[in-house]
Order: structure tokens, then sequence, then C-alpha cells
């Protein structure tokens, strides 16, 4: 039997793309709103998302942070204060696109799609919390504390704004890792009796990519793969439950 199209009122393809065009004009919006109110204070957060290194080298004799560029001290609170009013602005932005792409989905989809959605944000904010309370800290204090004895630490503040946004979003997108593991199984690319039989290399590969991101040492690479291969068993749980219960729904 033919399985029914979830909206047989279809809309023609000129009011989509006006639709898309709306939704992108929202989203863009969202974020110029945000950009405009949080510029003014792009000081002080420049300030708050250096603070885990400042702590770091105030007691060091000749250790700051200086600007090497001669527009640095303007580019990169403009800079850090247009990626926060991304990040800000980034469960509104799901919220168009979801809104965008829901009509041509079936009932039990939009049941799935929306924690889908709200856990993905809640999990990319994890990720940028868990960088910024506990990575950043033991990067920087890695770093400064290494220096050959004579070497004045002066950091500049482009980089280390690259460098953390960098860590932010490498760690959002790696607190994914439920995310991924659930679709992949969902999508029929892998099974999840395949992906527990593979725990061992699963495991291993954590601390690997633990290694490349986080200083050398063991606890630091600790402290990113464990909660990474924790997450990949929370998926892994996700994706031998909740199928069942949809594929009872799917229309005939």
């Amino acid at each position: 039997m033919t399985t029914p199209n979830p909206n047989e009122h279809a809309m023609p393809l000129v009011e989509h793309l006006k639709e898309l065009r709306d939704r992108l004009l929202k989203s863009v919006l969202s974020i110029l709103i945000l950009f405009v109110g949080l510029y003014f204070f792009s000081g002080e957060m420049y300030l708050i998302l250096v603070e885990p290194l400042n702590a770091l080298i105030a007691d060091k004799e000749n250790a700051s942070l200086i600007a090497t560029g001669v527009a640095s001290p303007f580019l990169v609170p403009l800079k850090l204060a247009f990626v926060m009013s991304a990040l800000i602005a980034m469960p509104y932005i799901l919220h168009q696109v979801w809104g965008f792409i829901a009509p041509a989905l079936y009932k039990h989809e939009r049941k799935l799609a929306i924690p889908l959605f709200i856990t993905s944000v809640i999990l990319f904010y994890s990720g940028v919390a868990f960088v910024y309370f506990v990575v950043l800290p033991l990067v920087f204090g890695f770093f400064t504390g290494t220096g050959p004895e004579g070497i004045n630490i002066m950091p500049d503040i482009s980089n280390v704004l690259d460098f953390c946004l960098k860590m932010f979003f490498s760690f959002g997108i790696a607190f994914e890792i439920p995310i991924a593991t659930f679709l992949m199984v969902r999508a029929g690319m892998v099974s999840a009796q395949s992906l527990g039989e593979k725990r061992p290399y699963i495991f291993v590969g954590c601390f690997v990519i633990g290694m490349l991101l986080t200083p050398p040492d063991v606890i630091s690479q600790s402290i990113l793969a464990i909660p990474m291969y924790a997450l990949f068993e929370l998926g892994l749980l996700m994706s031998r439950f909740l199928p069942k219960a949809v594929k009872e729904e799917d229309p005939k």
C-alpha cells in the first residue's frame, strides 16, 4: 500500500522559497539585534573569556595580554560580540529551521525531531561550558607553566580569542556524539549491536581524540575522553529503545 504524503496540500516551489527567505531573514535579524546589544559589552565579555588565562599570569612578572595588530583592540571585541550573538541566537535559528521542515514530516517524525533539536542545543552549550570551566584552565595552565625560565608570557588577544573559539566549537560538536550515534543507527548506517561490539575501539578512539585536543598529559586526556565515551553510551542507549517505539507508528 502506498505511503500517504505527510502534506497533502503541498505549497508551490515559489511559496517554499519565500518562506525560506523569510526564515533566513528572521535568523539573520535575530543575530544582528543581539550583536547591537552585546557589542557595548564586548570588552567586558572578552575579559570574562580570558579570565582563566588572566588568573594564571596575574602573579607572573612582565606577563600580560597584548595586541600586536593596530586594529586588534577594535576587531577582537567585534568578532567576539558577533560569535556570541550567533551562539545565543542558536535556539531561535533552530526553531526557524524546524518551522520550515516540520510540515514535510510525518507525525512520528515530528515527535522524534523535537527532542533531538532540544537535546542537540543543550549538548552543544554543555560542551561550551565544559571548555570554559574545565578545559581552558587546564590548557592555559599547561602552556603557561612549561615555558623556559626568563621567557615573558605575552599572549596576543587575537590569538587567544581564535584559540578559545576553536575549542568552543570543537567541544560543542564533540558533545553531539549521542545525537550522531542515534541518527546513524536510526538511518540504518550501522546497528546498535555492531556499535556495542566495537566498544573497545571506540574507547581507545576517545582517548586518541583527547590526546589531540588537550595538553599531553593523562589527566587532561581523561577529562575529555571519559565524557565523550559516556556520551557515546548515551547515544547507543537511545538508539536501542527509541526506534522500536517509532516504527510501530509508521504509516502503512
